[in-house]
């Protein structure tokens, strides 16, 4: 029934209890000791508690039980401690696992006057048979009157004052003093009673009856001798404090106490329990040495702790088991994205989008913003790439500038090729405005500027296969193509095709601009600063758009290819084309697998491998003949071709 209510009082206070064990007093089981002594040998719990009204209970524990145990802070409840310290000797000394175990007791006081009334008592005080003469017999070893049993007989001279404090103590009492406060008590609710005038006569005529003094209890309020203060509350219950104590036996039998608290149930929730820590031994290696009341080494700093799971430290959070108590848990760390800064938090909290848990997953810190910048070895390496291309754009056109009255710069027209490689240049060119600190005016241009730039590279080269399919249809008889001969055919079809690519990017930017965004999901602990392309269905269109006129050109060059190479140059620009279509098709899944700043890098891949592909496929055969094969550039060689 106590066991049953302490127990749940425990689980009411936030705390839990590992295993409830009854001791029969009389264990007379092998099996059933070792029962007991396993459950709290493997128990997790530092500190047990002792609850029982029989005196046999702590001899049992120290002979059977706690015989291997000196790691556990034993606790004994009022009724334990204050049975043993009457029966002190049936604690064992060599139950080094009592040592240092905290005891509630009943106070102990000093009565005054007691302690020279015992000192001086002897055989002639209470000549007759009493109590005295048993103490005489256990103290002094000797029989007060004449047996005819062979004992050695006690002189009379005998006094309690040759012992120690340790064996008899006449200076503080438990149940003597509270007897002591009782028959005070009950003196001064005789006192109210006969002073109370409306009960004066009946007081003094007729015996006090219970429910009579009660009502006067009530009224009792008095201090101890030793300042502590008596009085009862409105049922008639005694106010009541306990004393903790902690106990040591030495070698040699002698015991002590050390008083390190008090519990007072009557006083506010706050004040009922005084804890003096520092006065408390807490016991950590035990050493009984030869010839030495020394029984073991202590040390007042390590204040043991009795927890089924250590408490779960920031960055984890608490999982509880169900079938074991609540105090029994497992610690997880957070998720990723999320953290926790208390102990023993039952939830995990996520960090604000813009910020990422430490390592320990105690706190959030700022993310890193990461984007494809010049100072990175990516960034170093395609801006690099796109000014040597643009460099080597330049150079073939100053290449065609230079030999712009050789036959074969004349043959291939020359304002498309001067179109195309402007165009091819500032496509390497336009590269650059994606790499480094994306803002609002670079994430506003540069799929614009790349969508009409690389529109009027590729529509350059549809004009060119459409000016040859013209040229050549117009030398057979007949043909109606002849007045098309010589007209702005090509300028008009460039304008007509980058006209829609400019009216698509318009569109694009008045209804639904890009702008600077923050990627804070692909990559863990780093927010991506790039540009939102606003509407991807417009991106799309600005794509395919490009790929449309490439596919035309392909189609148209690929019909053609077959017409003589002294007249046009269709073989190059078909397999430009396939080259350009290969690496777009290839873009577009490539894009859309990867997150983060490599969508950009993907995206400049692309545009500088596609435009490389028109460069070197279309001028790189002629400035090799300009250059290198003068012979091959003449009129004759063309016309004999």
């Amino acid at each position: 029934m106590y066991s049953e209510e302490l127990r749940r009082e425990i689980i009411r206070s936030g705390s839990c209890v590992e295993f409830l064990e009854l001791i029969p007093e009389f264990v007379s089981s092998r099996d059933k000791r070792e029962q007991i002594s396993n459950k709290i040998f493997k128990s997790t719990a530092n500190v047990i508690i002792i609850h029982s009204t029989s005196s046999s209970i702590t001899y049992l524990l120290c002979s059977y039980v706690l015989k291997t145990i000196n790691n556990r802070v034993l606790i004994f409840s009022v009724e334990t401690s204050s049975i043993q310290s009457v029966y002190t000797l049936n604690i064992p000394s060599t139950c080094t696992a009592v040592n240092g175990s905290l005891m509630f007791t009943i106070p102990k006081g000093h009565i005054p006057g007691f302690k020279h009334f015992l000192q001086s008592l002897n055989l002639s005080t209470f000549p007759e048979p009493s109590l005295l003469h048993s103490v005489w017999r256990n103290a002094f070893d000797c029989e007060p009157k004449p047996t005819e049993e062979i004992m050695r007989y006690c002189t009379g001279q005998e006094t309690l004052s040759i012992f120690p404090a340790s064996k008899y103590d006449v200076d503080h009492f438990q149940f003597t003093y509270s007897l002591y406060n009782m028959v005070y008590a009950m003196a001064h609710a005789l006192h109210n009673m006969y002073t109370t005038k409306s009960h004066l006569v009946e007081s003094l005529k007729l015996e006090p009856q219970p429910w009579q003094l009660n009502q006067f209890l009530k009224r009792v309020h008095f201090k101890a001798p030793d300042g502590h203060e008596i009085f009862f509350d409105d049922k008639g219950r005694a106010s009541v404090h306990y004393d903790i104590v902690q106990f040591f036996q030495f070698p040699n039998g002698a015991s002590t106490t050390i008083h390190v608290g008090s519990f007072n149930p009557s006083a506010p929730r706050d004040k009922q329990l005084i804890v003096n820590q520092t006065a408390i031994f807490w016991k950590t290696v035990f050493n009984q040495a030869r010839n030495s009341h020394i029984l073991f080494i202590i040390e007042s700093s390590q204040v043991p702790h009795s927890v089924c799971t250590e408490s779960c430290a920031p960055g984890q959070r608490k999982v509880l088991d169900r079938e074991k108590p609540v105090c029994c848990f497992d610690c997880v760390p957070c998720s990723e994205g999320e953290y926790s800064n208390t102990t023993d938090a039952e939830n995990c909290m996520k960090c604000p989008e813009d910020q990422w848990p430490n390592e320990k997953k105690d706190k959030c810190n700022p993310k890193v913003i990461e984007f494809l910048s010049y100072g990175e070895p990516l960034g170093i390496a395609l801006s690099s790439v796109s000014i040597l291309l643009s460099i080597i754009t330049a150079l073939i056109l100053g290449i065609f500038i230079n030999y712009r009255n050789t036959p074969l710069v004349k043959a291939n027209n020359l304002n498309l090729s001067y179109v195309l490689l402007v165009s091819l240049m500032l496509s390497f060119l336009c590269t650059l405005m994606f790499i480094g600190r994306p803002g609002e005016v670079s994430c506003l241009l540069r799929q614009s500027a790349f969508g009409i730039i690389f529109s009027t590279a590729v529509s350059s080269v549809l004009a060119k296969t459409v000016t040859v399919v013209i040229a050549f249809s117009a030398t057979k008889p007949s043909s109606k193509l002849s007045k098309w001969v010589g007209t702005r055919v090509s300028s008009y079809l460039i304008l007509l095709c980058t006209s829609g690519e400019i009216v698509i990017c318009i569109l694009w930017l008045l209804i639904s601009p890009p702008y600077p965004d923050y990627d804070t999901q692909s990559e863990t602990g780093k927010m991506i600063l790039q540009c939102n392309e606003g509407s991807t269905f417009a991106f799309y269109l600005v794509i395919g758009y490009m790929g449309f006129l490439a596919l035309l050109s392909f189609i148209v060059a690929f019909l053609v290819r077959k017409l003589p190479d002294s007249f046009n140059e269709a073989q190059f620009i078909t397999f430009s084309m396939l080259v350009f279509c290969s690496v777009w098709v290839s873009f577009i899944p490539a894009y859309l697998s990867i997150k983060g700043k490599y969508m950009v890098v993907v995206e400049l891949f692309a545009i500088l491998a596609s435009s490389a592909g028109l460069l070197g496929c279309i001028f790189i055969p002629k400035c090799y003949i300009v250059l290198f094969r003068p012979d091959l550039n003449t009129r004759e060689h063309l016309i004999e071709k």
